[in-house]
């Protein structure tokens, strides 16, 4: 599953999704890593709004005491779980979002001697991840990438990849029923993703 990202620069997010910032940011990370803050845009009374949350819905896992342990950030959701464990925060539009990304990356070869191989989409600088947002009380705003399957030529990267909106299909993500958003739950076109495979060891954070 996808566990970094870049965003790219704020002025091309604002101006590609026509989005108005809200309040005062930091720029925030060139990479995004899992509770690390990322850009997310969202409708606000019919209006696109650019905002900062942390990446990841906490999670608090029990201790063998039934103790609460420190939470984990679950930073990708599965499209085939949104109408089961999703669905509190998918059947509802206001809870959904889109996420910028200039590329993102996964972890290639064997375990130990993994590499960086990032990910975007030709011909567009900046393109929409499909996700879901939440408010929390361990991290206050909190943002999730939406999954499904990956193109079979992309497979031997990773079985998995964002769910990538055109800007055709943003309205229907950010306003349409849950029933009515099955149909982009599949792979965007190998041909149309650039890979760039590179010698970096992927170093987990």
């Amino acid at each position: 599953m996808c566990n970094r990202y870049q965003p790219g620069e704020r002025k091309r997010i604002e101006d590609h999704f026509s989005a108005k910032v809200l309040r005062d940011y930091n720029e925030g990370p060139a990479t995004v890593h899992p509770k690390d803050p990322g850009w997310v845009v969202r409708q606000q009374d019919g209006k696109m709004v650019l905002e900062q949350m942390t990446w990841g819905f906490p999670v608090v896992l029990r201790g063998k005491k039934g103790q609460p342990l420190k939470p984990k950030p679950v930073n990708n959701a599965r499209f085939d779980k949104l109408g089961a464990f999703w669905k509190r925060w998918a059947s509802q539009p206001e809870h959904r979002c889109l996420i910028p990304a200039a590329r993102y990356a996964e972890a290639v070869g064997t375990p130990g001697r993994m590499t960086e191989t990032w990910l975007s989409v030709k011909d567009m600088p900046i393109f929409a991840w499909a996700g879901l947002w939440r408010s929390s009380d361990e991290w206050g705003q909190v943002f999730t990438g939406v999954m499904t399957e990956n193109a079979p030529e992309l497979e031997h990267i990773h079985d998995r990849s964002p769910v990538i909106l055109t800007p055709d299909q943003w309205k229907t993500w950010l306003t349409a029923p849950l029933e009515d958003l099955y149909h982009f739950d599949r792979p965007f076109p190998a041909e149309a993703v650039h890979v760039e495979a590179t010698k970096e060891l992927w170093a987990r954070r």
